[in-house]
C-alpha cells in the first residue's frame, strides 16, 4: 500500500433515507466494496473494516413520516431496510451496517458534543442569517451574491433569528490550511483539493449544529441541559465514521482510526473535507487518510431526474446484464472524481469488448488449445526458455498497479490490468502453438499455451475484488484457488504455476446482441409511487377544505399574458448550481432575456431552438442582479420539473389562451 499502515478502514457515506437506493449510491459502494475485497485479498483479513449504513435523522425525514401517517422511526426502518436488503443482494463485504437512530452511535454523538463543549470550542448565541426559502438553506452573508440573493437558485433570501449552539469552525480555518498543505493526498482527486482549500482561504465562519425548530434528531448530553435543541444532522452524521468504532462507548475497535479512505459524493466535499477534520481536531483524534469523492452519473448524456424517468435502478440493470458485469462497468467506465454517463450501449460494449473477446475468449483459446493438444495438461516450465520478454512485460505493467487501486483510479487499474491481456492475445496470435504443434515443436506451444495461462492466473487474482465470482471460475479452470497464498505466490513473488490441468468451462460472457431493458422504462420506485398518492390525497383534502377560496373570475386569468416563444440562446450563469439565462424570442422588436431556475433539469444545448411558454406581463425581477423578463410555465412535483411545451411549433408571440 501506498502507505504501511496495518489497519485498512474503509468507509462509504451513510446514504439519507429520503429515497430507494440508485445507481449513484451503487457506484460508492461497490468501489468501497473493492477496496476491502483487495485489503483483504492481500493479506489483512482481520485487519479490514468496512463501514457503510443510513443517515436518519432531520427536518426532511420528520415531515416526510408525517405526510404517510408513519412515525419517523417506522419510516427511516422502511427505507434503511432497503439499503441493507439491495446490498445484501449484491453481496457487499459491509462488516457493520451503522444507523443514526442506534442507541450506541446516539451516545456517542453526545459524547462528541459534551468535549468539544468542555473544550471551548461549543457555545451558545443566537443565529441570525439569511434563509433561501426554496432551498431550506441557510447561508452566511459572505456567501450571498449583492447581499441578498441566494448562491445557489438566485432567489432573494430572508433573514432570520434562531437560538443555536455554534461550533468554533473559525478557530480551525489555519489548521485545516496546514493538513492540506502537509497532505496533498488528503483530498481526492487532487483537483478537488484545491477547490477545498480556495474556499477556506476566503474565510470560515462558526457553525451553528443545533436546531429548536424540530425534534426528530439526537438530543444534547445532559450535562448541557437543554432539551429543546437537537442537534445538526451533519454533526450527527459525521460522527457515524467513529461512533461505528465505538467511540463514546467501548471503543474496542477504535485501534482502526484513523480511516484510511472515505468514499463520498462530490455535493458533500465541504462537509467532510472542512467540517468533519475541524470535529476531529476539536475531539483530539487523528484525521483520515484520504477523504475521495467521486462525480455523478448521468444516462445518456442527460442528467438523471425522476421527471424525466431516466433514474437507473442498480437492482433492475444487475437482473438484466449480471451483478459482476455491472461491476466491472462501474469501475472501468469514468475516471474517478470525474461525472460519468450511463447508458445501455456502453454497458453492452463492455461486456461484449472487454470482457467477452479480450478476457473470456482468451480463456476460451486456451481451454481449446490445451485439450487438443495435451488433454488439457499444462506445464510452465519452458515458458521462461521461449517468453522471458512477454514476462517481464507484464511483471513490470503490475509492479505498481495496487497504487492506482489506493488513490481510487479503479479505471487506470483496469486499464493496466488489459494491457497484459493484449500481451497474452498477442502471444498467440505471433507464437501460433497450431504451427508449431505441425512443426513437431510441442515444446513451444506448450510454453505458449502456459504463459497465457500464467497471465490468465494474474488477471484473475488481480480483478478478485471486482468479479469475485467470474475470476473464481476463471481460476478452477486453470486449476487454482484465489486467496491470500495464491496472491504472494502469482503476484507478489511472480511465481509460475507449474504443472496443472485445465477445466473445461462455459463461455463466462455469452455476446449480447441487443439491450434488456427498454429505455422508456420510468424506473420509478415504490416510494414515488407512494409520494404521489400521499401528495394527491394532501391536494384532494386541500381542494374540499378551501371550498373555492382561491378561484379567480375570467376577467382575471385574461389579465395575465402568456405566449409561445422561442429560446434562441441559452447559458448557465456562472456561479449558480440552478439558473440559467435564455434569451427568448417573443415576436418582439429583439428577445426578452429571462433567468430561469431549471439548470437541474435542463442543460442549454437541450433548450436551443425549442419553444416555451411565457408569462408575458410579468413586472421584471433581478435575479443575481440579471434582469429577468418573464417566466416559464413549467410542471412540478415531486419527481421534479418539466417545461410546458406547445404541441406543435407556433409563430414566437403566439397567444395561449
Amino acid at each position: 500500500m501506498s502507505d504501511k499502515c496495518k489497519k485498512v478502514y474503509i468507509t462509504t457515506p451513510i446514504y439519507y433515507v429520503n429515497d430507494v437506493p440508485h445507481i449513484g449510491h451503487a457506484y460508492t459502494t461497490i468501489i468501497a466494496d473493492t477496496l476491502a475485497r483487495y485489503s483483504r485479498l492481500v493479506g489483512h483479513i482481520d485487519d479490514v473494516f468496512f463501514l457503510t449504513g443510513t443517515d436518519e435523522h432531520g427536518q426532511k425525514i420528520e415531515q416526510a413520516a408525517k405526510a404517510r401517517g408513519k412515525s419517523p422511526q417506522e419510516y427511516a426502518d422502511e427505507i434503511s431496510g432497503r439499503f441493507k436488503e439491495l446490498w445484501d443482494e449484491f453481496e457487499i463485504s459491509y462488516d457493520k451496517f451503522i444507523r443514526t437512530t442506534d442507541e450506541d452511535h446516539m451516545r456517542g454523538v453526545q459524547k462528541a458534543f459534551e468535549v468539544m463543549y468542555n473544550n471551548g470550542d461549543i457555545y451558545k448565541d443566537v443565529y441570525r442569517g439569511h434563509y433561501c426559502v426554496s432551498c431550506e438553506t441557510f447561508f452566511p452573508e459572505t456567501q450571498l451574491i449583492d447581499n441578498e440573493f441566494c448562491p445557489e437558485c438566485g432567489r432573494s433570501t430572508t433573514m432570520v433569528e434562531e437560538e443555536s449552539y455554534f461550533f468554533r469552525l473559525s478557530k480551525y480555518q489555519d489548521k485545516l490550511l496546514e493538513w492540506y498543505e502537509n497532505n496533498p493526498e488528503c483530498i481526492l482527486p487532487k483537483s478537488k483539493r484545491n477547490e477545498v482549500i480556495n474556499f477556506v482561504k476566503n474565510g470560515l465562519e462558526d457553525l451553528s449544529i443545533t436546531r429548536t425548530s424540530f425534534d426528530w434528531g439526537v438530543k444534547l448530553p445532559e450535562s448541557i441541559n437543554d432539551p429543546k435543541h437537537v442537534m445538526y444532522v451533519w454533526l450527527d452524521a459525521l460522527m457515524n465514521y467513529v461512533t461505528a468504532l465505538g467511540y463514546g462507548n467501548d471503543e474496542k475497535l477504535m485501534d482502526f482510526w484513523p480511516a484510511k479512505v472515505h468514499l463520498i459524493g462530490k455535493d458533500i466535499l465541504r462537509f467532510h473535507a472542512i467540517y468533519w477534520p475541524a470535529f476531529l481536531m476539536s475531539l483530539g483524534l487523528e484525521l483520515p487518510k484520504h477523504i475521495a469523492a467521486h462525480g455523478w452519473w448521468t444516462r445518456n448524456g442527460e442528467k438523471m431526474s425522476k421527471s424525466k424517468g431516466n433514474v437507473v435502478n442498480p437492482k433492475e440493470i444487475s437482473d438484466a446484464y449480471g451483478l459482476e458485469n455491472f461491476r466491472y462497468f462501474m469501475l472501468r467506465e469514468v475516471p474517478f472524481g470525474q461525472d460519468g454517463d450511463f447508458s445501455q450501449k456502453a454497458l453492452i460494449d463492455r461486456i461484449n469488448s472487454d470482457l467477452g473477446n479480450d478476457l473470456g475468449n482468451l480463456l476460451n483459446r486456451i481451454i481449446g488449445m490445451s485439450g487438443k493438444y495435451f488433454d488439457f495438461n499444462v506445464k510452465s516450465d519452458g515458458v521462461k526458455t521461449y517468453h522471458s520478454t512477454e514476462l517481464e512485460e507484464v511483471e513490470s505493467i503490475l509492479s505498481n498497479i495496487e497504487e492506482y487501486l489506493y488513490e481510487i483510479q479503479t479505471n487506470r487499474y483496469l486499464e493496466e490490468l488489459w494491457k497484459t491481456l493484449r500481451i497474452a492475445n498477442k502471444a498467440i496470435d505471433t507464437g501460433m502453438p497450431w504451427a508449431k504443434m505441425k512443426e513437431g515443436k510441442e515444446d513451444e506451444a506448450m510454453a505458449t499455451i502456459a504463459l497465457v495461462a500464467n497471465i490468465l492466473a494474474k488477471v484473475a487474482v488481480l480483478l478478485h475484488p471486482f468479479m469475485p465470482k467470474t475470476t473464481q471460475k476463471i481460476a478452477s479452470a486453470i486449476g487454482f484457488e484465489i486467496n491470500t497464498e495464491s496472491y504472494n505466490k502469482i503476484i507478489k513473488n511472480n511465481e509460475l504455476l507449474g504443472d496443472f490441468k485445465i477445466e473445461k468451462i462455459p463461455p463466462l460472457f455469452p455476446r449480447i446482441e441487443e439491450q434488456q431493458l427498454l429505455e422508456t422504462s420510468t424506473q420509478k420506485s415504490e416510494t414515488v409511487k407512494e409520494e404521489k398518492k400521499v401528495k394527491m390525497e394532501e391536494n384532494k383534502k386541500q381542494n374540499e377544505n378551501e371550498s373555492g377560496a382561491n378561484l379567480i373570475t375570467i376577467d382575471q386569468f385574461f389579465q395575465t399574458q402568456l405566449k409561445v416563444g422561442t429560446v434562441v440562446e441559452a447559458e448557465e450563469v456562472p456561479k449558480s448550481k440552478k439558473l440559467l439565462k435564455l434569451q427568448v424570442d417573443l415576436g418582439e422588436e429583439k428577445p426578452r432575456q429571462i433567468i430561469a431556475g431549471i439548470k437541474e433539469w435542463y442543460s442549454p444545448e437541450d433548450l436551443k431552438g425549442t419553444q416555451v411558454c411565457v408569462v408575458a406581463n410579468l413586472k421584471p425581477a433581478k435575479l443575481m442582479g440579471m434582469l429577468s423578463e418573464g417566466m416559464l410555465l413549467a410542471a412540478k412535483d415531486d419527481d421534479g420539473l418539466c417545461l410546458i411545451r406547445p404541441e406543435k411549433s407556433r409563430k414566437p408571440g403566439s397567444s395561449i389562451g
